[in-house]
């Protein structure tokens, strides 16, 4: 009798570390003050991909895609916090053998020559930092303004101001980079420019600074 109190003990406790772990979850940070928990799966073109708990104790997961300039900030579980940082410092979340180059993206500037010449379909990755001034009283990260509206003027209309984008050529080819980090595969074939999504440059301070893995 005393073996069968112990069995059910450990099998308690063991329950319970399963359910610890399997209410560790990653935290999506909504821009309308939601919170999300679950897992996060993937960044992809601006898309984040969520394994979201579903409300109720016993009410399981689904699968969710949200646009990422709806979401304020991911929180990353303590128990793969480090483990993803230290994928992303290693870059191994790329693929091996790119080559790479850094560009300092002038915000004054229309469109920055990156001196890389991509094929139709190629896929690069992005790693943007730094800050522009845009405007008086307005800066921003490579990610641009959040909840930016729409302006017919600038390059990419229905994306963030002051964000990072970029274009192939001379051409109106214009793709939206922002502080993605997942694969961006260009429209066409040409040379690559860089640039900020903003339609009046002359009163724009400070530059992106940017490395591309081709």
């Amino acid at each position: 009798m005393k073996l069968r109190g112990e069995t059910a003990v450990v099998s308690v406790g063991i329950w319970c570390l399963l359910l610890g772990i399997a209410l560790s979850a990653d935290t999506l940070i909504m821009r309308d003050g939601r919170r999300v928990n679950g897992q996060l799966l993937a960044v992809r073109d601006g898309v984040i991909e969520f394994e979201g708990q579903k409300s109720g104790f016993f009410g399981g997961r689904e699968r969710l895609r949200v646009d990422r300039d709806d979401v304020r900030r991911i929180e990353l579980d303590e128990i793969y916090g480090d483990r993803d940082r230290d994928r992303d410092d290693r870059g191994s979340s790329r693929p091996s053998g790119l080559r790479e180059r850094d560009i300092s993206v002038d915000s004054s500037v229309g469109w920055k020559d990156s001196g890389i010449e991509v094929r139709a379909g190629q896929t690069l990755y992005f790693s943007a930092t730094g800050r522009v001034r845009w405007g008086p009283g307005r800066q921003d990260g490579p990610s641009g303004e959040g909840h930016s509206p729409y302006n017919a003027t600038r390059p990419i209309p229905g994306r963030p101001a002051a964000a990072l984008i970029g274009r192939i050529g001379e051409s109106d080819d214009y793709f939206f980079i922002g502080d993605e980090k997942g694969p961006i595969r260009v429209p066409s074939a040409g040379r690559l420019y860089l640039g900020v999504n903003d339609d009046y440059l002359q009163d724009n301070s400070g530059s992106f600074r940017v490395t591309v893995y081709y």
